[in-house]
């Protein structure tokens, strides 16, 4: 499974909006912050904090490429990690709960689904986003069990630690995150010696570079290590203090929850033998006498229909589950086109046999001419629920067999308050209630919200009208969610599985707008039970949302709850009817639930400093912020300049308590910048801002 080629740019926290003109005007009104003059430290050179790779011990011969930097592993601590704080992820792993499937093909307990992604380089990969749109926001976490952080190259590092906006936005739907250990085969650049300095024991028997692992994975946050072990030239002693090295991984990482996924590479005899099975030559890296050794396997791409079976028939006999076997499915290149052979992995008329690996679905990016977020999940949408656009209506015999065609989704969406505003993570612009607040694009994946895991479940006696995430307007974030056609019959649109208690104080609300198009009735759809078996229609109880909507703008409609206290909601969908079976072009900004009507702002963040600066001397200038957590629930924080003439621009937003802001350029002739900086809770309430000034020289 070598990648010799650099991998595709892009990547994510915060916007990096803040590369705006910083002269132009935001839209924003204005509001007073305690601002604190800035005593910045000395400049440096280039702020940019990037996501972290190392060798595992020995570095390679010669010189690094230009913005690489080749660094031991042995040599990390957390006290001298200048860039931690960017990449903390800060989002817990969110506990999961399946709902009955919308059909029922859609498996639950059986087949789960791992994918290996490369999100941008493994060297100067930002750690916090990136001002562009063109980037892979991957949304369809209902259907993944396990996400790789792919990447490593012989000329870079071999061990990469996920980014935080990766993790948090995965936490947040309750998938963890591995970091990849690549030890690539020789043609492209692997020496063994890198495998030796991984599994080096020292006298009293400790693994050093074990401990050092679950010491990255702790301090990063997130959730173990894929180990891929590809160079060739091993022997049967190298091979047997490999198993032991995962041993003490394990031992290690357990206590924290940490997990490994071992790929199917070298073997028993210290050779790389692609096995395409899991048979005697590699069981003892998944389970030896002594028990569990790894997870999961990743099982090369070179199984057929009876080294799948054998493998699950063999893991069984090992007294470990099929399906903690990952089959891999190669769709770097061809995508939803790839040769898979389904019924080996998944069919549909038996149980599923093991589970899927995928490797390298980015490609929904990748092969696009047209990189624009709307054709992006035009792409991803078809990739995960299938060329029907409708997880409950999966298309019959397609050749290719969408994870929505055979994998239950997953939510969770378990708990009040919650809130959506639709918002994938990339965007053309930032948007607050409804106005531009920022002209650039941007990616930060950690800003992402659980969005829908069906996509879409629609319901209607007449025409199908179009259901999309659609990124030319807003209420908060980069994108809302877009209903438009002609309206024949009343359209249902099915939004979250959900587990909310209700009590007599909760209440939903819904921000939405026709934009200009004709007048709809909205209602909230509210099940407070679940369908009877797979594939019956969901049980929704409606509730009108508000008057009819005149198509004047963003407006919020409140539905009080009380009628279905001491209930559980199951489900959330929106039912909307045009008089006259008119066109429309409907639009939900955000749907939040709260436990009472009463808005309480979060706890605003403390101390807010400047860590570093650079520049300032031309009327530009790049820093790094630091501060302390608010008190509290955060979603997550966000930054804006206050101009001279009193308006707001966004800059950025993140879940971590560091911000690299790229450029401030300085407006007229302003005494300082001033920043201000904010709490924002679950349903987008924002705390006082915490303020802060940068003079200018």
């Amino acid at each position: 499974m070598s990648d010799p080629a650099p991998l595709p740019p892009a990547r994510r926290t915060v916007l990096a909006a803040a590369a705006a003109a910083a002269g132009a005007p935001l839209l924003g009104p204005p509001a007073p912050a305690a601002a604190a003059p800035a005593t910045p430290p000395a400049a440096t050179a280039d702020l940019t904090p990037y996501a972290s790779y190392w060798f595992p011990g020995s570095l390679p011969h010669g010189t690094p490429a230009p913005g690489v930097v080749w660094r031991s592993l042995g040599d990390w601590t957390p006290e001298s990690d200048p860039d931690l704080a960017h990449n903390t992820a800060t989002v817990p792993l969110a506990p999961r709960f399946t709902p009955v499937p919308p059909h029922r093909g859609a498996r639950a307990g059986q087949a789960r689904i791992s994918a290996l992604v490369s999100f941008g380089p493994t060297s100067r990969n930002p750690s916090q986003g990136s001002a562009t749109a063109d980037h892979y926001a991957l949304t369809h976490w209902a259907y993944l069990d396990e996400l790789v952080f792919w990447g490593g190259s012989a000329g870079e590092g071999l061990v990469l630690a996920p980014n935080a906006p990766v993790v948090d936005a995965a936490h947040r739907n309750g998938v963890p995150v591995l970091g990849n250990v690549f030890l690539p085969p020789v043609p492209y650049g692997g020496d063994l010696q890198w495998t030796r300095d991984l599994v080096r024991r020292e006298p009293d028997g400790r693994f050093p570079v074990a401990e050092q692992l679950v010491r990255v994975a702790l301090a990063y946050g997130f959730d173990g290590w894929f180990v891929n072990a590809e160079t060739d030239g091993g022997d049967a002693a190298l091979a047997g203090r490999m198993r032991e090295f995962l041993r003490a991984l394990r031992a290690a990482g357990a206590p924290h929850g940490l997990r490994i996924t071992w790929y199917d590479a070298m073997n028993v005899t210290g050779r790389v033998g692609w096995q395409g099975a899991l048979n005697a030559l590699n069981q003892e890296f998944f389970e030896d006498r002594s028990g569990r050794v790894a997870d999961t396997v990743f099982v090369d791409f070179r199984w057929t229909a009876r080294s799948l079976a054998d493998s699950g028939a063999l893991a069984g006999r090992l007294g470990r589950s099929r399906h903690e076997l990952w089959a891999a499915a190669d769709v770097e290149s061809r995508g939803w086109d790839s040769a898979v052979d389904w019924d080996a992995i998944v069919p549909r008329d038996r149980d599923h046999v093991v589970s899927l690996g995928l490797y390298r679905p980015e490609w929904t990016r990748n092969h696009l001419t047209d990189r624009s977020p709307d054709a992006f999940h035009r792409a991803d949408d078809r990739f995960w629920t299938g060329g029907s656009g409708d997880p409950s209506r999966p298309a019959p015999q397609a050749a290719w067999r969408a994870p929505a065609a055979f994998a239950a989704d997953r939510s969770t969406v378990a708990g009040l308050p919650f809130g959506c505003s639709f918002n994938t993570g990339h965007g053309l612009r930032w948007y607050e209630d409804g106005a531009v607040a920022s002209e650039e694009p941007w990616n930060h994946l950690a800003l992402q919200d659980r969005l829908p895991g069906r996509r879409w479940v629609v319901d209607t006696a007449g025409a199908r009208p179009s259901v999309t995430l659609d990124f030319a307007q807003a209420w908060r974030g980069g994108s809302s969610l877009l209903v438009a056609g002609a309206l024949t019959a009343p359209v249902t649109v099915g939004l979250h599985a959900t587990r909310l208690p209700l009590t007599g104080s909760a209440v939903a609300e819904l921000v939405h707008t026709s934009g200009g198009g004709g007048p709809v009735t909205v209602e909230l759809g509210v099940a407070v039970r679940e369908p009877a078996s797979p594939g019956m229609p969901v049980p929704y109880t409606w509730l009108k949302a508000a008057p009819q909507d005149s198509g004047r703008g963003w407006r919020t409609s409140r539905v009080p709850l009380s009628r279905l206290a001491g209930r559980t909601a199951y489900a959330l969908a929106v039912r909307i009817t045009a008089p006259g079976k008119a066109a429309v072009s409907w639009r939900l900004g955000a749907l939040t639930v709260r436990d009472t009507p009463a808005r309480r702002p979060p706890a605003p963040p403390s101390h807010l400093r400047v860590e570093a600066v650079s520049g300032q001397g031309d009327g530009r200038a790049a820093l790094r912020l630091r501060w302390d957590r608010a008190a509290g629930p955060v979603r997550h924080y966000e930054l804006h300049r206050r101009l001279p003439d009193g308006t707001r621009r966004f800059l950025a937003g993140t879940c971590a308590a560091a911000l690299h802001v790229p450029l401030v350029v300085r407006a007229g002739g302003e005494r300082a910048a001033v920043f201000e900086l904010r709490t924002l809770d679950e349903t987008y309430d924002a705390s006082p801002p915490a303020g802060l000034e940068l003079p200018w020289p």
